[in-house]
């Protein structure tokens, strides 16, 4: 599809979708359907429910966990183009793109832990496990924000439950379905979508269409579309090869072949197409597909809630290079030029299944939600560049990774809350040649006391908890099979380390959970999570970089042999440290009532390796974000503001330009950005939202991106944009 059509496309959709406005703007709706279409409770901010801490239905509020979501209402406000815009403002949570700038690619943060399955990213059951090493983040995923129904992030290594490696925490995207999408009655349903953002001129079009013909089977599906040229930095320049074009798609059913019974089946596909600068300017082309399917059983007895998941995630990367460059010879040494058109490939397909049952059960005054289950997963990563040595640092291998739990919830009188849980965890995985292996297995407990001590006071609904949990994180293929020279740039050797040792992380954590409604009005209420945590995490997977060939204090044996002539007289290789210690506090509050409501949350953390006394890079700096708001005309009218403050922090990269690896110091300035935003249903079935984006032009840098990047200049964020966008839907 060219720039041009698809530029009219997205013009059309947002024309029409004011063109048939007009005459929905003139029908009558039964009174009942207006008001539950247009109202918004408490429930929009206050009491979202999930399933992704413990595995069977809570309130987020009642979870003993640190757990944020992001549902509907937080996503028409947002107006998000990527997830790093969606994950905004939750405390704990850090999202980067790369410095090399990939499309709407965006890595995840928790607690200062990111890259290589530390956050584990599932879509509808399916792990995102695609990783690529190059100069920026790792892991990055793409999805496209339109397609969302609900994000939920779980914190820490509580959420072990869902798969080995997760000991920074759990991120969900839940996608739409038809159920979410119609009305009460209806069997059939769409909409239309389209939007324009100033910075960059980006267009959008979203299309929807849902059918339920009977109340045994329904399907969805839509197709998105964007695109946006270079944007400006908050300096008034345009910041190069931030482009791109994107297409989305989601395809969905749900079948209900008995009472209890209940299958689904899906699909979510992406294209990204970017330019990705360096040395060798990059034409990239991503294409993703995920394929899920679940089985759900609830006969209606406390004794069986069961699941049964498997999916396949194939995520494919192509590059083909835009310039003559010079690359490292592999196999015969020396500089060898890599003329424009070759082309690269990284291909990554995730196969894997979820399996669990959740009991519920009294025994004398106690009740009893016990879950367990088991899971499984297999990684085949192929890399291919015959001219560019790109398999040097994204080596070709199999992972396979499987585990078991068991976790008991047990609940006396309103006021004691307990939870025990246990994870076993092993894993495998060889090159491609067979000449590397590695495997390992281990047991991670948890354990998590909550009570609520002031039910008869002034302080009824605050509950306070306690956990201690452990993770387990098995080495990447990356990580242990990393082996060549460095391609580009100065020359050194990449050493592989088939003796890594897997992650464990040791979290205590203290929070209090707060839920008190009528405070002062009728109909209003607050919300309050906050809690302090500390998380040693052993054997931390890092690079170390100032491995020697020379006698010292530095000096490798392996590095020895691996030195060839014109190389830098050093060495880099995976390594584990002994002990990284991480430590926070994070807290997000809100309160509402109504035609009112405001909110604020924060997140500090500090860090230390104790190994070399230092920080961790991958730790953001501290941050606060506060909100306010107010609903007119029944509600259908949301008009508000956003103020985020990130504090200063001092880093630290390397420059490998140097003939050894030095350390560049620099400073990550503090800035506020503000952004204003609005949204009005102007009929049921015709909605229009503005989003005004860093109001003040505020000139700034993203730490992530600018602290695992190449050490070169990091590119600034954009400065002002205006979003807007409206929708209309139909539905019979």
């Amino acid at each position: 599809m060219g720039r041009t059509t698809c530029l009219r496309l997205s013009l059309l959709a947002t024309v029409a979708t004011f063109v048939f406005a007009i005459p929905a703007s003139g029908q009558e709706e039964p009174q009942q359907q207006a008001e539950q279409e247009t109202a918004t409770d408490n429930g929009g901010l206050l009491d979202q429910i999930t399933i992704v801490a413990s595995k069977f239905d809570e309130e987020v509020i009642q979870s003993l966990t640190s757990t944020s979501v992001v549902g509907k209402d937080k996503l028409q406000q947002k107006q998000p183009t990527n997830i790093g815009q969606v994950l905004n403002g939750i405390p704990g949570v850090s999202t980067a793109g790369s410095q090399d700038r990939t499309g709407l690619g965006t890595s995840i943060n928790i607690r200062g832990l990111q890259d290589f399955g530390r956050v584990a990213m599932i879509t509808d059951g399916a792990r995102n496990n695609f990783s690529r090493a190059d100069h920026g983040s790792a892991s990055s995923m793409w999805i496209e924000p339109e397609m969302l129904k609900q994000v939920t992030v779980v914190r820490g290594p509580v959420a072990n439950i869902y798969g080995s490696g997760a000991i920074g925490g759990v991120v969900v995207f839940e996608t739409k379905s038809a159920s979410d999408f119609l009305r009460d009655g209806e069997q059939y349903g769409g909409s239309i979508k389209g939007g324009y953002e100033t910075n960059g001129e980006g267009y959008l079009t979203s299309v929807t269409g849902a059918i339920k013909p009977v109340e045994a089977f329904d399907l969805i599906g839509n197709f998105t579309y964007r695109e946006r040229d270079d944007y400006k930095g908050g300096d008034g320049h345009k910041v190069d090869d931030t482009n791109y074009e994107v297409m989305g798609g989601l395809a969905k059913t749900v079948i209900r072949p008995a009472d209890g019974h209940e299958v689904t089946l899906g699909w979510l596909g992406n294209s990204n197409d970017w330019r990705e600068p360096g040395s060798i300017p990059q034409d990239t082309d991503l294409r993703e597909d995920i394929f899920t399917g679940k089985y759900h059983y609830t006969p209606g007895n406390g004794w069986i809630d069961f699941t049964l998941s498997g999916y396949v995630n194939d995520t494919k990367m192509d590059q083909t290079s835009l310039a003559d460059g010079l690359r490292w010879d592999q196999e015969n040494g020396g500089f060898v030029n890599v003329p424009a058109g070759s082309v690269r490939s990284f291909d990554l397909v995730t196969n894997g299944f979820d399996v669990n049952n959740t009991s519920r059960f009294d025994t004398a005054a106690v009740r009893h939600t016990l879950t367990y289950g088991g899971d499984w997963f297999e990684d085949d990563v192929t890399v291919e560049d015959p001219l560019g040595g790109a398999f040097v640092y994204n080596p070709s291998g199999k992972r396979e990774v499987w585990g078991a739990f068991i976790q008991d919830k047990l609940e006396f009188s309103d006021w004691l809350e307990i939870i025990g849980g246990l994870r076993y965890d092993s894993y495998n995985f060889e090159s491609t040649d067979g000449e590397i292996s590695n495997d390992g297995d281990r047991l991670s407990p948890r354990i998590t006391a909550g009570i609520k001590p002031f039910e008869s006071t002034g302080l009824r609904g605050l509950q306070v908890y306690g956990t201690y949990a452990e993770g387990y994180r098995s080495p990447s293929v990356i990580e242990t099979l990393i082996t060549g020279m460095h391609p580009a740039g100065v020359a050194f050797p990449f050493l592989p380390n088939p003796n890594l040792t897997p992650e464990t992380a040791h979290m205590f954590e203290v929070g209090v959970n707060y839920k008190r409604d009528g405070i002062f009005t009728d109909d209003d209420g607050v919300r309050v999570k906050a809690a302090v945590y500390h998380n040693t995490v052993n054997d931390y997977i890092g690079l170390n970089d100032s491995l020697s060939p020379f006698p010292g204090p530095n000096f490798d044996p392996n590095c020895t042999w691996s030195m060839q002539p014109g190389t830098a007289p050093f060495c880099v290789q995976y390594q584990n440290f002994d002990e990284v210690v991480l430590k926070g506090i994070e807290f997000e509050a809100v309160y509402d009532r109504g035609t009112f409501f405001t909110g604020l949350s924060g997140s500090f953390v500090d860090s230390k390796n104790k190994e070399d006394g230092k920080e961790l890079d991958t730790v953001p700096p501290d941050q606060l974000l506060g909100f306010l708001g107010f609903r007119f005309f029944d509600q259908r009218l949301t008009v508000g503001g956003e103020v985020q403050h990130a504090f200063s922090y001092k880093y630290s990269v390397p420059d490998l330009s140097t003939p050894s690896p030095t350390d560049t110091k620099r400073v990550s300035e503090d800035y506020t950005l503000v952004n204003l935003f609005a949204g009005y249903e102007v009929t049921p079935d015709f909605r229009v939202d503005a989003r005004l984006e860093n109001i003040f032009d505020e000139k700034h840098v993203n730490y992530l991106s600018a602290v695992l990047g190449a050490g070169g200049d990091p590119y600034l964020e954009p400065g002002f944009n205006a979003k807007i966008s409206a929708t209309w839907r139909f539905g019979g």
